[in-house]
């Protein structure tokens, strides 16, 4: 098969883009400016350009068989990286992909390509930008619905979009600065401020806007929230019923809870990482004195804060503990199925009801 000139330098890469284990297909990836006479001499005569055929696969040393493959290739640019691109669809066992690795490394001009390395290639080739290239890893990397959907608004290049958008205004505010500058003296060029000046402050406070929004990067990150209240308020009761499994040790016997249990899931498409802290009071006991600090310590790292208020005794202010709920906290009133009396507002909070006993319970929280 004829290539085409390739864009970017570089050797051909190669490497397996299925996970490694026992499957009923496993695939790999030559690309570069080698990749077809590397397939050629695994596969002989290629099939026509982005078909699928059939292909007995040999070790070009000895002439034995490796494998019955798929092989499908990609002339460039019009292909995955922007250079020449072939993939081989093996049977999944561990050998048959084992053995093409082995017969590849012995080619010249060939290297194993590393983690991002074919996505970098698109990148470089202008195949991906920067944005979408970001977004392949972010697809791959999600666990919840939420970053899929974003991953895949990105990768359809809703952020690229939106720069080449900025790009252009900031081109265009410039092109009537410049002139505003050049034709001062003509009466139909607008000059100073008017030339270009209030659409460059429209743009900055846009750029300012999106540079503050972190909503994505807390959505890719996933958010951390830490349960704190005094001990016995119901934080280990909540994290199992959040969690949905035994996670903590729930007793009566307060302070049962000594260190930091981190439990990741998702709660409405969005990662979080949950973290029952110990019981926050006095105490003279040294262990969980060291429970305490922890506690305190996870609550100033967490995105949010639930503040759990112990139902069994509220309205007292035992109930709370030693705990002085922030402005950024969810003060929650635990143990709701009790119907403890008292208003449902504390120390200048809303208190959330929550029961993890009363069916429906936890919708507030």
């Amino acid at each position: 098969m004829t290539t085409t000139t390739r864009i970017a330098e570089g050797p051909t890469l190669y490497a397996p883009i299925t996970a490694p284990g026992r499957a009923a297909v496993a695939a790999l990836r030559l690309s570069g400016p080698e990749a077809f006479t590397a397939a050629e001499a695994l596969a002989g005569t290629l099939p026509p350009a982005r078909r699928a055929g059939r292909r007995r696969l040999r070790a070009p040393a000895t002439g034995e068989v490796i494998d019955d493959a798929l092989v499908l290739a990609f002339p460039a640019p019009a292909s995955p990286t922007g250079e020449d691109v072939v993939e081989l669809h093996l049977h999944g066992g561990t050998l048959p992909m084992r053995r093409v690795l082995a017969a590849l490394a012995d080619m010249a001009g060939l290297a194993p390509a590393g983690p991002g390395d074919f996505s970098r290639r698109a990148f470089l080739n202008g195949r991906l930008d920067l944005a979408r290239a970001e977004a392949v890893a972010d697809l791959v990397d999600a666990e919840t619905e939420a970053q899929a959907r974003q991953a895949l608004r990105q990768l359809d290049g809703a952020l690229g979009r939106r720069v080449a958008d900025w790009q252009h205004r900031l081109t265009a505010a410039r092109a009537r600065l410049e002139a505003g500058l050049d034709f001062a003296d003509e009466g139909d060029v607008a000059g100073g401020a008017a030339g270009g000046g209030p659409d460059l402050a429209a743009l900055a406070a846009e750029l300012r806007d999106s540079a503050a929004d972190d909503r994505g990067e807390r959505l890719r990150e996933g958010l951390v929230v830490a349960l704190v209240g005094a001990p016995n308020a119901g934080k280990s009761s909540l994290l199992n019923a959040l969690a949905e499994r035994d996670v903590a040790i729930v007793s009566e016997v307060a302070g049962t809870t000594r260190d930091v249990l981190e439990v990741p899931m998702e709660l409405g498409g969005r990662p979080v990482t949950l973290i029952d802290t110990a019981g926050i009071r006095e105490s003279d006991d040294l262990i969980e004195q060291e429970g305490v600090r922890r506690a305190r310590a996870a609550a100033e790292r967490a995105d949010l804060r639930l503040v759990l208020i112990d139902g069994a005794r509220w309205p007292a202010p035992a109930a709370a503990g030693a705990v002085t709920p922030a402005a950024s906290d969810l003060v929650v009133l635990a143990k709701a199925d009790l119907e403890p009396d008292g208003p449902r507002h504390w120390a200048g909070h809303a208190v959330v009801e929550a029961s993890v006993l009363r069916p429906g319970g936890l919708e507030a929280v």
